[in-house]
């Protein structure tokens, strides 16, 4: 894309993320983080315009006191939305007695843009679906579309980011640009994440690394971090070398992400105690402040810490409970507690003697597995063989 086509920050998802820590971890901030996200999100509300926007906020009851309400902000704000409108209208009536279609289409797209800028999502919607009917381009119907998926992300509509990723893959297939083809890998990837689908949104993330231009949805560190976090869950350990902690990409900002790299290199190089205190650094200042992540932060850290454990079971036949214990930096409670429920849920094969405090890995025999799958399997076409011998 050229200079001029850059994608603008419409809707501008920061301010959805200065509401979200507004509202579920105010009590957590300090009283000037507070106020930074209070005075980050009003002044993006004025400089956007964003009269509906504001109203919804107020309205909430969800959301109550979370800004003040200023009647002289609102009616400056509804009066520049109804001047710009009105200049819409008057463009688009002049158009469609004087222009031409491309000029007529021009015109439907600045009115979509603008509802989706000021925070307005039914008009936004409607706007953007007449402006993708009425498109001639693929080019422009996938930006609408892309744009669609910003709005579904902005107000957490799961239903329009879903139905809005489905027709942009549509349009991609038909013929859409290397570059529209990243973007949607982000997008679709941050949804994924949003949705526990940790596996398929990480191998998009991974696929937009070394080219990423979605900087109108996430800034890039916020992107690697993700990528990281995704990725740490769902790769085998020497993919995650090759992939994550060696990439170019990571490497390049990793340092100015705090405990990321402490996170993933202490799992690698199996420093057990060093990686559950970055997990826990890394739940409280990327997962549980991150919209995507927050939901499933309780999934997130139980399922590394099984990641954990098996690693170092797979290493011996028995382990005491105190040299785990002592390997993760926690009490010996702690890892028989733990590991008692994993090891009953059947997510880790391996059996804790009590009597001893050992816990004694159970592995997989894999012999016997694939003696056991000839049977069944010959047992099954045998009794097709019969079936049809009989019919």
């Amino acid at each position: 894309m050229t200079d001029e086509e850059t994608v603008l920050p419409i809707p501008n998802l920061k301010l959805q993320q200065h509401l979200f820590l507004l509202a579920h971890h105010s009590n957590h901030l300090s009283s000037s983080a507070v106020k930074a996200s209070q005075q980050a999100l009003l002044e993006g509300i004025e400089k956007d315009e964003m009269a509906p926007y504001y109203q919804l906020i107020l309205s909430d009851a969800s959301l109550k006191g979370l800004l003040k309400e200023d009647k002289s902000l609102i009616k400056r704000l509804e009066a520049k939305n109804k001047e710009e409108l009105q200049k819409l209208d008057e463009k688009q009536k002049e158009v469609e007695e004087n222009e031409g279609e491309m000029e007529i289409n021009g015109v439907l797209r600045q009115r979509a843009a603008y509802y989706a800028k000021i925070g307005d999502k039914e008009k936004a919607l409607e706007a953007h679906n007449l402006a993708v009917s009425k498109g001639a381009g693929l080019g422009s119907k996938l930006d609408l579309t892309l744009t669609k998926i910003r709005i579904g992300l902005f107000f957490g509509d799961t239903d329009v980011v879903t139905a809005s990723i489905a027709e942009a893959k549509k349009l991609v297939e038909e013929g859409g640009d290397w570059e529209r083809r990243n973007r949607l890998k982000v997008y679709e990837g941050l949804h994924l994440l949003s949705i526990r689908d940790f596996k398929a949104g990480g191998q998009l993330f991974l696929d937009a690394l070394s080219t990423f231009t979605a900087t109108e949805l996430i800034d890039y560190n916020d992107f690697v971090t993700l990528t990281v976090l995704a990725n740490a869950l769902t790769l085998k350990r020497t993919d995650l070398k090759k992939k994550i902690i060696d990439s170019p990409e990571v490497l390049q900002v990793i340092d100015d992400i705090p405990h990321l790299r402490a996170f993933v290199t202490s799992l690698y190089a199996c420093e057990y105690g060093n990686f559950f205190r970055a997990l826990a650094e890394v739940e409280q200042t990327h997962i549980l402040s991150s919209r995507a992540l927050h939901q499933h932060a309780r999934y997130y850290v139980r399922e590394m810490r099984i990641i954990a454990y098996s690693q170092l079971l797979e290493s011996y036949q028995s382990l005491s409970i105190d040299n785990m214990a002592t390997a993760f930096g926690v009490s010996g409670e702690f890892i028989d507690s733990e590991l008692s429920r994993f090891i009953s849920i059947g997510r880790l094969p391996a059996v804790i003697d009590k009597v001893h405090g050992v816990v004694e890995t159970r592995r997989p025999d894999h012999k016997n597995a694939q003696y056991t799958k000839i049977i069944k399997e010959g047992d099954v076409l045998l009794s097709k063989c019969c079936e049809k011998w009989v019919r």
